[in-house]
């Protein structure tokens, strides 16, 4: 069944929350993101936990892992268990530090803050943004993931750009973007109930860090068609991935629509 602007398939694990395909949605030329080559995720660090996510996550025949994650998350948490599952593995963080609320203006709305810090995330996060569009267009590596610790952030800008370059309607790369509100209390129930140090550290953070507005992932979009004219001319332009690679990303990740 073609998906085109509902929820992509969630691949349901007990330990990752926010693991989802991003196939099935159509583009403005009328064909659609091709199922099972590129997939969203949060902490696929957490599946050395759980023999059973192991085992779904590897049915899907992963080549690339892309994390996204800081370099002290990745020493903090470990990463994905290459020891298990064989694949690639890419390590391509988008931001030196995670968010210190100490730092940033948090009294502001929830949407005009999140939309703020995913604009300064393009500037930071260029390398790694356009090297994991690289890594995306290149078929040898599919099936690919890329993630973070939440899936929701790092993760919904870099799926955001990737969806727009592909040609996604806004509407529909928003609505994927708020698909992560549901993955993030389930990720929440599940650090009260196996870890309470984290659930205190997580209740002492300000409530938008767990929301997912579409409206803010809707005003982001509007924010890059303004400053940049489309994220691709972003990519292009000011993250210096080559016009090649947009062409490659789209002949390896679209395909004809089915008739329904």
């Amino acid at each position: 069944m073609t998906v085109s602007s509902a929820v992509p398939s969630r691949v349901e694990l007990d330990t990752v929350f926010n693991l989802r395909d991003l196939g099935g949605y159509r583009t403005a030329d009328g064909r659609v993101v091709a199922h099972g080559r590129v997939y969203r995720a949060d902490g696929l660090y957490r599946l050395g936990r759980h023999d059973g996510d192991i085992e779904r996550v590897a049915a899907l025949g992963l080549r690339t892992v892309v994390d996204l994650r800081t370099p002290d998350e990745l020493e903090e948490r470990g990463r994905f268990p290459v020891d298990r599952i064989s694949v690639r593995y890419e390590h391509q963080p988008v931001l030196e530090r995670v968010w210190d609320p100490q730092a940033l203006e948090v009294e502001s709305p929830a949407i005009e803050f999140l939309s703020a810090r995913y604009i300064e995330m393009l500037h930071e996060g260029r390398v790694a943004i356009a090297g994991t569009l690289r890594l995306a267009a290149d078929p040898d590596n599919h099936p690919l993931v890329f993630h973070c610790a939440a899936g929701k952030d790092r993760t919904g800008v870099v799926a955001a750009v990737l969806l727009s370059i592909l040609g996604a309607d806004e509407a529909v790369i928003a609505a994927d973007y708020a698909a992560s509100g549901e993955a993030m209390d389930r990720l929440s129930a599940w650090i009260r109930d196996h870890y309470p140090e984290g659930a205190e550290r997580m209740a002492r953070q300000p409530s938008m860090f767990m929301h997912a507005p579409s409206e803010a992932m809707t005003f982001f979009l509007e924010l890059v068609r303004t400053r940049y004219g489309s994220a691709e001319a972003w990519a292009v332009e000011e993250a210096g991935l080559e016009p090649d690679v947009v062409d490659a990303l789209r002949e390896q990740l679209l395909e004809p629509a089915t008739q329904e």
